[in-house]
């Protein structure tokens, strides 16, 4: 590593961790979009040539997928975990509500992979999207099984099908209710135990 002549050191491109730069990444995607996020810009914020980046990964898109595969894991993770926390005994209503109240933490608060990965997937190319399937797939099964279960506990007269049929409308409605509030939730303004709250009446009867 060198100095600059305002005494800032200045590291070269093996002393730069990817994990930086895919933190940095994430929060330009957060803020700014897919299609805004220039590698050039990326590189300025990291302090290293754009051509660099390349020593790490192949291309934007690359690291654009990295990024989101890093998202939706993340609130995998912490949406399992907080699961696990929870008494054997507590009713599934109860346990999609702390679903839904982690992934907003999740998604607001705690990581601008997952918000990079709302923000960004309608806009990346189809390949992108492709290498995403298995781990949306993977996080929308922890959804599925949730609301399953509250729904057989709380709607017994349901078919088979019209149960699955139900699953299906509930995930889509609460995902995308929970994930668009990026668009405008402010933390000094706004609360995320009352906004799951008042998306509690889409679950029905307990």
């Amino acid at each position: 590593m060198s100095k600059s002549k305002s005494g800032k050191i200045k590291q070269n491109k093996a002393s730069i961790s990817r994990q930086e730069i895919l933190n940095v990444a994430a929060k330009m995607m957060r803020d700014v979009g897919y299609s805004h996020m220039s590698l050039r810009d990326l590189a300025q914020k990291v302090d290293m040539k754009a051509g660099s980046l390349y020593y790490h990964f192949s291309s934007k898109d690359a690291l654009v997928g990295e990024v989101m595969r890093v998202g939706v894991d993340i609130v995998s993770s912490a949406v399992i975990e907080e699961l696990q926390t929870l008494p054997t005994e507590t009713a599934s209503h109860d346990r999609v509500l702390a679903a839904m109240h982690i992934h907003l933490r999740t998604l607001l608060s705690a990581s601008d992979f997952s918000s990079a990965h709302i923000r960004c997937y309608p806009f990346v190319p189809e390949a992108v999207r492709q290498d995403l399937l298995d781990h949306r797939r993977s996080y929308d099964r922890i959804w599925t099984d949730l609301l399953t279960s509250h729904i057989r506990a709380s709607n017994h007269k349901l078919t088979n099908e019209e149960q699955q049929a139900k699953v299906r409308h509930l995930r889509h409605a609460i995902l995308g209710a929970l994930n668009w509030s990026l668009e405008w939730f402010d933390e000094d303004r706004d609360d995320i135990q009352a906004y799951v709250a008042s998306l509690e009446p889409l679950l029905g009867s307990r």
